[in-house]
């Protein structure tokens, strides 16, 4: 499995696997990305701990209106995460933050 962090407010958009951009149709489903119940705060800001399965190699985010559930008016309005990262590097990530809370608490 491969992890990345997503600030609140964004969302997943396209995904690219080894052969280009991901296609359901080739593999019959879509990729594997879970949001976990871990969470860290940076500068103010809430930020996800997201899996995603081993074939996945980058993610499209988008950012999100919360208010009106389409793509918020911003400067940046989407980013490609080409560095996903290994469990050992989220755990550290996890470990060194100013604070980390579990959703489910």
């Amino acid at each position: 499995m491969k992890y990345f962090f997503l600030s609140e407010g964004w969302s997943i958009g396209r995904v690219w696997e080894f052969g280009g951009l991901w296609n359901e149709g080739a593999w019959q489903r879509k990729p594997q990305i879970e949001q976990t119940n871990l969470c860290i705060l940076e500068n103010n800001e809430r930020l996800w701990l997201y899996r995603v399965e081993e074939a996945v190699i980058m993610v499209e985010v988008k950012a999100i209106d919360p208010e009106l559930n389409r793509p918020a008016s911003r400067s940046i309005t989407n980013v490609v995460l080409k560095r996903l990262i290994t469990a050992e590097q989220a755990i550290e990530l996890l470990c060194k933050a100013e604070t980390c809370f579990n959703k489910a608490n």
